[in-house]
């Protein structure tokens, strides 16, 4: 992961803010930074979105294939994660530094899906035991700048909202064969209900508070940091402690319940953002540099 070296000095400086709830950039222990969300960017996917968060920059395109439902799921459709990180984001993804971290954020992002409200994937299935729907969702890091996981789950989640994946008939001979025909009207389609998904928030212990939203910075300052994905709901369905250092009862506790409140106020944001976006239709002017 992108890192930063800081002297003493630095480190110490950073923390001392922390404790007063005064962080560098002026915001609070529990405050993002302003995010950039824009979805449909990119042509050629069922759905797709980019976010900015600082100086992070991910891509997400969600692409609806058919394939085969799974054997011990014979009634849903699937997800499937590939994390790209690019050797522009940072020099230590040059050759294959960012394959671990890129398989890393996949099988994070697999643990945070595992849960069977997420999303709908009996809507997915076409034809039980047959057909299916697979969507492959392709994560692309531009630019790395602290709290890279908080920043893919907004993106991820945007990239679902958006997607588009066409409706299907399943047309029966006398023979008994049985063929798929696929509608060809872009507006005869079905939507992911994203209602449940989950974003994952990322706590970070510095000192003896913790933060949200870690910029490269302060991540160099904590030893501990705390992942857990929340539903807009606030219900908390995964949880993963990283980093080298320890982490008591009770700074989980308070951690937990930190991501809970942060959580639901981003789903409550980010929704309002994705509402917005598409109330504009096709005829919103595109900003980034796909557009």
């Amino acid at each position: 992961m992108a890192s930063v070296v800081l002297s003493e000095a630095e480190k110490v400086y950073i923390m001392h803010g922390v404790q007063e709830d005064l962080r560098v950039d002026g915001r609070g222990c529990e405050d993002y930074r302003c995010a950039e969300v824009e979805t449909d960017v990119v042509s050629n996917t069922s759905g797709s979105a980019r976010v900015k968060l600082g100086h992070t920059d991910i891509l997400v395109g969600v692409k609806a294939e058919m394939g085969t439902p799974k054997l011990e799921k014979p009634d849903e459709g699937y997800l499937e994660f590939f994390v790209d990180c690019s050797a522009n984001a940072t020099p230590e993804f040059e050759g294959r530094g960012g394959e671990e971290l890129g398989t890393e954020i996949a099988n994070t992002l697999y643990r945070v899906f595992s849960s069977e409200n997420s999303v709908d994937l009996k809507s997915l299935c076409i034809n039980p035991r047959e057909h299916c729907w697979v969507l492959y969702v392709d994560v692309l890091l531009l630019e790395c700048g602290g709290n890279l996981f908080d920043a893919i789950s907004i993106a991820v989640k945007a990239a679902l909202f958006n997607t588009r994946i066409p409706k299907v008939r399943v047309l029966e001979d006398e023979e008994g064969s049985k063929e798929i025909e696929l509608s060809d009207d872009p507006y005869d389609c079905i939507r992911l209900n994203v209602d449940d998904v989950p974003c994952i928030i990322t706590l970070s212990k510095i000192g003896y508070r913790h933060v949200v939203d870690t910029t490269l910075q302060e991540e160099a300052c904590s030893l501990a940091s705390l992942l857990i994905s929340v539903t807009s709901k606030g219900a908390l369905t995964s949880m993963k402690k990283m980093g080298r250092g320890s982490l008591d009862p009770e700074s989980i506790f308070e951690m937990m319940e930190t991501g809970k409140r942060v959580g639901k106020s981003l789903h409550i944001a980010l929704q309002k953002i994705l509402d917005e976006e598409e109330s504009l239709g096709t005829s919103r002017q595109k900003v980034g540099f796909l557009g």
